[in-house]
Formats: structure tokens, sequence, C-alpha cells
């Protein structure tokens, strides 16, 4: 059993806890339904500012991760995993209590259900008592949890995140919470009690003391070294994100509330906080990663499927929810401007063996890929994406799925071949996407139908199955297409590559390998108990209740890894993609030559070899 209120009464309940708002939303339902539309109760003011409090964690948040503008002005340069994403999920059990608090205080107290709209006074009081007595209370309660027995039952919780961030500061125990929420209450329960309280005054203090605990979480510096060299007081009425950072590295320093005064005055000041200030204000390059993903969105649903959207969404594989809905007239915005801006950014990293991995986004859509106008205009951003990591001093970079179109740019062929002085490696990485789904077919497998046939990933599992004496059934119109392919295969084993042009001709065969999509009417030839494995993007739809769906060619990252906290697409946590892995065996190997265009099946076996050798498994 766990020690007394260090546990949330509604903690079993998930999301059913939101139900606790009920009570407050059915009393602003009947006035507005059967009180002449009355709406102007304590009940509806709770609700909208306790909305807004959340809506400025989550900004915040979302600022954080978007990696893109942030990344050279984070204090702690490793990412959040899902270790510590899993532990913030109830961040906002809080906010519950602080509404039913709310709730309890305005029925108590019937004088603050009836604040007129703005009184100057009361907020000249709320800051006199925040100063007076909420700052420095905070101080010595804080100092106390960090002793014995309250840190080991309960304020180690908040410091087992590694990487701070806005959820970070909800992410307690009950206790502290309270403890925190009577903190709050000092200055606006005080200023309404003297008759000075407005509602403009308690909104006003939630939402600047959400804003700026917020702030200090947040892992970003965001206030410019300079305001403190003009201005050096200051740096003693607020507090920056590097200086609470450096609570959580140097737990028995910086514990003031928002004023590093008090800290100032019990001695407790970090010596270090203005220094590292300077170095992370001034944004100062964390250098170039040793890798680059370059991913692309697969479709406006998965667009929202990012950390810096909903952290805790993009950290399960991806698939569509009904909460998703309200969010798609903002991604169709952001996708004018991603269109409008035509410049990749970052996405997410993460760490193994030292060495920095980056995913960086292409801000095309999947269908835009098949508009042939706009070929060009997507070459081109792949390529100045190239050239920036040719710049930075990348390694290696490689190719998402449709990044890599043959139709596009011949499988990265294009870029090689327009700057043959390329120092970073261009990667597409399908060979070891074929080795994945090679080896994902059963051993006793003596016939296989096989659609994307002439594609690149297509030739090369035809090529080395008939080397294994299995029988290929390669689904093409073009007889000019699969001879090309056939020749290629040693005179002994082209026996068994045979050209089919109908779906009816593999209804009694139960290993298709799909790299064509697949629609129900091609689907039904399957013969029952029928394994799909593909390498089709997006992935077909699951048709038939009779067979099995394999996944996109994955590989699991090493166990090593560190600061992965995103799933990729419908991945699996801690899976990528058989071509994101093929880029990274090649950066770990050291390899120097391109893989770029037709795939060579010699090394195929090279490849899946290397990649079991460091640690990266079949999922």
């Amino acid at each position: 059993m766990g020690a007394p209120l260090s546990a949330w009464p509604w903690e079993n309940l998930g999301s059913f806890k939101y139900l606790l708002y009920g009570p407050l939303l059915a009393k602003v339902l009947y006035l507005w339904l059967y009180e002449d539309g009355k709406t102007d109760s304590w009940c509806l003011y709770i609700l909208i500012l306790f909305g807004l409090r959340g809506l400025i964690y989550q900004m915040w948040t979302s600022y954080s991760n978007m990696l893109f503008l942030t990344r050279n002005k984070r204090v702690l340069k490793q990412g959040v995993d899902f270790k510590q994403i899993d532990k913030e999920w109830d961040w906002d059990n809080f906010l519950i209590l602080q509404a039913l608090m709310a709730a309890l205080a305005c029925y108590s107290f019937p004088i603050l259900g009836n604040l007129p709209l703005w009184n100057w006074r009361g907020c000249i009081f709320a800051l006199l008592l925040h100063v007076g007595i909420s700052e420095p209370l905070y101080y010595w309660i804080h100092k106390r949890l960090h002793e014995g027995y309250l840190f080991t039952h309960y304020h180690s919780l908040h410091h087992s995140s590694a990487v701070p961030q806005a959820y970070t500061a909800g992410n307690g125990t009950l206790l502290e919470h309270l403890i925190l929420s009577v903190i709050i209450g000092i200055p606006t329960l005080g200023a309404t009690l003297v008759g000075s309280g407005s509602i403009f005054m308690i909104y006003s203090y939630f939402l600047i003391f959400d804003f700026l605990r917020s702030m200090g979480h947040s892992n970003v510096e965001v206030l410019p070294h300079g305001l403190f060299h003009s201005f050096p007081f200051i740096k003693y009425l607020i507090y920056t994100s590097t200086y609470h950072s450096l609570h959580h590295t140097d737990m028995n320093t910086n514990f003031c509330l928002f004023m590093p005064l008090y800290d100032k005055l019990g001695n407790t000041m970090n010596e270090k906080s203005w220094k590292l200030h300077k170095e992370t204000s001034s944004g100062v390059n964390e250098g170039a990663p040793d890798f680059v993903f370059l991913a692309h969105v697969v479709d406006m649903t998965s667009s929202v499927h990012a950390p810096f959207v909903l952290r805790s969404f993009s950290s399960l594989p991806f698939a569509m929810r009904f909460f998703l809905l309200p969010l798609m007239p903002v991604a169709f915005l952001v996708m004018l401007v991603m269109w409008a801006s035509s410049k990749t950014f970052l996405h997410s990293f993460y760490m193994i063996r030292g060495k920095m991995h980056q995913t960086w986004v292409v801000p095309r859509f999947g269908f835009q890929y098949f508009l042939p106008f706009a070929a060009d205009g997507i070459n081109y951003q792949i390529e100045q994406a190239i050239l920036r990591a040719d710049r930075m001093g990348v390694k290696v970079i490689s190719l998402a799925a449709l990044n890599k179109n043959e139709a596009l740019n011949g499988g990265g062929t294009l870029f090689v071949k327009n700057h043959p002085n390329l120092r970073v490696r261009v990667v597409h990485g399908n060979t070891l996407t074929a080795a994945v789904i090679l080896n994902e077919i059963p051993m006793n497998v003596k016939e296989v139908f096989l659609t994307g046939a002439t594609s690149k990933l297509g030739r090369a599992i035809a090529l080395y199955l008939c080397r294994k004496n299995i029988r290929v059934m390669m689904l093409t119109l073009s007889k000019e297409r699969f001879q090309a392919i056939q020749s290629e295969a040693p005179i002994e084993f082209q026996q068994y590559l045979v050209q089919v042009t109908k779906y009816e001709t593999a209804q009694n065969c139960k290993t298709w390998i799909v790299g064509k999509w697949l629609y129900p009417k091609e689907q039904k030839w399957a013969p029952r108990g029928t394994h799909f494995h593909q390498f089709v993007v997006p992935p077909i739809l699951s048709f038939r209740r009779d067979c099995t769906y394999g996944d996109l060619a994955g590989m699991r990252l090493p166990r090593e890894v560190e600061g992965l906290g995103s799933c990729e697409y419908t991945m699996p946590r801690g899976v990528v993609h058989a071509c994101h892995a093929g880029g990274v065996v090649h950066m770990l190997e050291g390899w120097t030559h391109h893989e770029v265009g037709a795939i060579d099946v010699d090394k195929i076996d090279l490849l899946w070899k290397s990649a079991l050798k460091y640690g990266l498994t079949p999922v």
C-alpha cells in the first residue's frame, strides 16, 4: 500500500475521469435550457478557465516538441522517451482536482459566484499576496519535499522525468497538488475575501501561473540573455527554463516557484544558472546528426501523428480515432502552410551507440506523389534536404517509401547523378526491406504470388526466391519487363520465374507478396488461409477474415536506443520501417557507397546479417 495521499482517487478510471466535469457541465446546460438561456454561472467560468489552462500546457508541450524551431535552444539535449510519456500520461489530474476545489469554494462562498468583471485593486492584492506569501511558502515546502520520507514517497515521482516538459509540471502526487492548490488559492481567494476580487483577476492569475510553470518546465530557453544583461535585477524576479532544469539535474538548488530571489536569500541558487542560460539562449548548434531518415506525410489524418501535435497519441501506433476529426480543419490549414513554405522540418530524434539519428519530413502528402505535375517540385525538396544534410556533415540520409519512388527519381539515382561529389551517402534502404520480407516467408513454401513484380523490390524478391527453387508467379502485363528480369537470373533458375496476367491464376497459392494495392475484388481470388506479405504504401486493408495480413516490413531497434518517444506511422513502439533500419545499418557499418537504383540481390543476406549484428531484430 502506498503512502497516504500519494495516489489519485480516480487513477483507475482511465479516460472516464473526465466525467468528473459532468456536474459542472450539467449545471451550465440546465441554466441554458430552463433558466431563459442564463449561462453566467460560476460553473461556466470554471469550465472555460480550466479548458484554457489545459490548452496552455498543451501549447507549450507542442512548442517544446517542434524540434525544427527549438533544437538549438533546448536545455537538455536528449529526447523524451516512451517511459517518461507513460509516467506523465495523466498529467492533467491536478486540473480536475483544482476544478472540483474551485466548485466547492464557489458553493461555500457565494461571493465567488457573483464577482464583477474587473477590479484593479484585486490584481494588486493578488500580486502582493503571491510575492509575500505564495512564493516563500512554496520555497519552504519545496525544500521540505526534498527530504527523506517526503521525497521518497511523494516528490520523487516528479523528478523521475528525465527531460522536463510542460506536462511534467502536472506529474505529481495528490498531496503535492493539494499543497500547490492552497498556494495558488491564497492570492485569488485572499483578494476576493477582502472585497477586491474580479473575474479578470482570477483568470489572469491562474493563466499567468500556468504559463510560467509551463515555460519553466518546457526545456526550451525563450528568454534572451541580453534581457538580464541590460537589467540585472530581473533575473531575481523571473526564472527561466534553464534555471528550473538545473533543479532537475542538481536537486539541492533552485527551489523557487518563479522568483530566484528566494533562492538567493536562502543560499540555494545554482552558481551555473546564468552561465548556462547564456550558452543555451545563444542557440549554439548542437552538431550534425550522423543519420537522417527523410520521411513524408502519408495522408491528412496521419499528419497529426507527430510529437508536436499530441505527444501521447504519437507515442502509439497510428490509427484513426474519432477525436482526430475536430483537428482535420487545422491539419488542412497546416498542409497549406507546409506547401507554401516547402521546407523540410525535423520531426524527432533518438540515439544509438552515442550517434544521433533524426527524422526529417518532406512537406508533401502521399497523394501528391502520384500527380505528374508535382514530380519536379517534390524532387526539388528532396534534393534540397540531401544538400542541406551534406552541408551539415550528415553521414547517411535514407529515403522513405515514396521519396525514392522509381518513377519519381529512379530510387534516388537522380540525386547522386546530379551531385556526384556528395559526401553524405544516399540510401533507399530497399535491400534490407527485401531481406525482411524474404525472411518472413516460411522455409517450406514452394510457390508465391507476387504483385508489383517489376518494381525494385519485386524484382529483387523474385530473383532471390528463384535461386531458392521457389516458383514465383510474377503479375505483370509487360512481357518485355518480365523477360528483362528473368534474364538476370542464372539460367538454371529462370524456369522458376513465371509471368501471369490475372489474379485468378493464384487462386491455389496461399503466399501472396503484395507490392501493389489490392481491392476486395482482387483479394477474393486468394484461397482461404492465405497470408499477405506486403511492401505497398499505404498498406492494403484487411478485407478477408479467413486470411492473415502482414504489416509493412519493419525492424525493432536495439534496446540501447535512447530518447525515442514516437511511433513511426503504424509501427509498434521501438519499430521502424525496414528502409529506415537499412539506413541505420549503412551508417553503423561505415559504408561509403550510395545505395540507390536497383537492389543488389547478392547483398540481401549481407544486410540481414549486419542488421542482426547491431541488435536490430525482426518484428
